[in-house]
């Protein structure tokens, strides 16, 4: 499980790479040994003090020592196990008695697995803090609701805001809820039945887990259930496509014609066209999004494994989690990034709603023409005939033209419904619903 080129990769953070170096694993590798070992002491498998003692043993263990071993050997974790037996006196007899490599391994990984979740909910929580004043902000700026690219109904610049804030909250959610099933202790030996512990295998087990701040798994073959890596990969390249979703909003709104939302910092946008506003951030994002969807693929490869364990799993996960997770730390930096140089054009809001010169409150005029009495499917058919006449005319003026219009509508009441303000519903309400949630969920998983 030695790292993987994180140290010259481009994206992540230190504080995440950090977590990946080769040093870093051996040393979970060492605490889950040393964790054992205290097990195995409470079992009357080992002296009294051998922890303490292997403890400050394993201080001299670099982790190209155990790598150098690894070359002859072929086996990591027994490569770490001979040179404890051999550098740490009478102790050193009982280092890895009765564990598989595996025992080693996937502890190693949930403890690696939590210290990298930690950086990552961090980093999201304060993501949604951030989207959430956001809402607050923009509550009432209006601006064109856009389906299938097209213009809508009216919203608030803060009800769209508020809709990421739910969104990431449920990103958020699942990271809090994959990680009560994955970051657990694998302690159980060979095949999983503790047989090499003489019926004492729960003591083990129960001590070491409890030195490492873990709970065990129920039950396990020689390997954790995969199932969980899985989920914990999904459940990142989710989160890594609903920034993906934030980003291609803001890379829409940037384009030259709309220009509502954009990034505002002072860079070369082209080595060639001077004049070019790139969202290269939100671009970014967009980009690592993708490794991180293809990166879900190998890990529900390695759920299915031969009987109580194989080792096609092993080497894909010593790419695949690393990378995962830089990429997803990458993504948020940009994402907190993004957030504090988007640039609001509130007056772009203001013209681009008027482009369809009142055509975006159709929905608004069919309601109201039901209201008087007009069977829907008959409003609705002729407020299509009549959206297709605006040209040199705007809405308003088409419809006061109309005599089937003004058997049910005054000339007051069609100003009225063509009122953006009028039509945002229950913006407001929905808006505090969101919110909401993104409290509840910050009290769930207890950041």
């Amino acid at each position: 499980m030695d790292s993987v080129c994180v140290f010259d990769w481009r994206y992540g953070s230190a504080e995440m790479k950090n977590i990946f170096r080769q040093d870093s694993i051996v040393r979970r590798y060492i605490d889950v040994e040393l964790a054992i070992m205290r097990g195995l002491e409470e079992a009357g498998l080992a002296p009294r003090g051998c922890a303490d003692s292997i403890k400050i043993c394993a201080q001299s263990v670099k982790p190209e020592e155990i790598y150098e071993r690894e070359a002859v050997l072929g086996h990591d974790i027994a490569a770490l196990a001979y040179i404890l037996g051999e550098r740490c006196g009478e102790c050193g007899k009982y280092v890895h008695l009765g564990a598989t490599s595996y025992d080693v391994v996937d502890t190693a990984w949930a403890l690696i697995i939590r210290d990298a979740l930690r950086v990552i909910k961090n980093r999201l929580e304060k993501i949604i803090d951030r989207l959430s004043e956001l809402s607050k902000r923009y509550v009432d700026t209006i601006m064109a609701g856009r389906t299938h690219g097209q213009h809508a109904i009216p919203i608030t610049l803060g009800f769209k805001f508020a809709n990421y804030v739910y969104e990431f909250s449920r990103g958020l959610e699942r990271l809090c809820e994959v990680e009560k099933r994955v970051v657990r202790s694998k302690i159980s030996g060979a095949v999983g039945t503790m047989a090499a512990w003489r019926g004492r295998g729960l003591i083990v087990e129960s001590v070491a887990s409890k030195e490492l701040g873990l709970e065990p798994h129920a039950i396990s073959t020689q390997v954790a259930p995969r199932d969980g890596f899985a989920e914990l990969v999904l459940s990142l390249a989710i989160l890594a496509s609903q920034l993906d979703r934030f980003a291609l909003e803001v890379r829409e709104l940037s384009r030259t014609e709309i220009g509502e939302v954009y990034e505002a910092v002072k860079r070369v946008g082209s080595s060639t066209m001077p004049q070019k506003r790139n969202p290269v951030t939100a671009e970014r994002i967009s980009g690592l999004a993708k490794i991180a969807r293809a990166l879900a693929l190998a890990a529900l490869e390695n759920i299915p494994l031969m009987h109580e364990r194989d080792l096609t799993n092993s080497s894909s996960e010593r790419i695949l989690i690393p990378h995962i997770f830089l990429v997803v730390d990458q993504m948020l930096v940009d994402m907190d990034k993004l957030l504090s140089v988007i640039h609001i054009d509130e007056e772009a809001m203001k013209r681009n709603i008027e482009l369809t010169k009142g055509g975006i409150m159709a929905e608004a005029i069919m309601v109201k023409l039901v209201e008087k009495g007009m069977p829907r499917h008959e409003a609705h058919k002729l407020l299509s005939e009549l959206a297709s006449r605006i040209g040199s005319e705007d809405f308003y003026t088409v419809l006061l033209k109309d005599e089937r219009i003004a058997k049910y509508l005054s000339k007051e009441e069609i100003r009225e419904a063509l009122n953006y303000r009028t039509y945002l519903g229950n913006y407001k309400e929905l808006i505090e619903r969101s919110l909401d949630y993104a409290q509840k969920i910050r009290q769930k998983c207890q950041i």
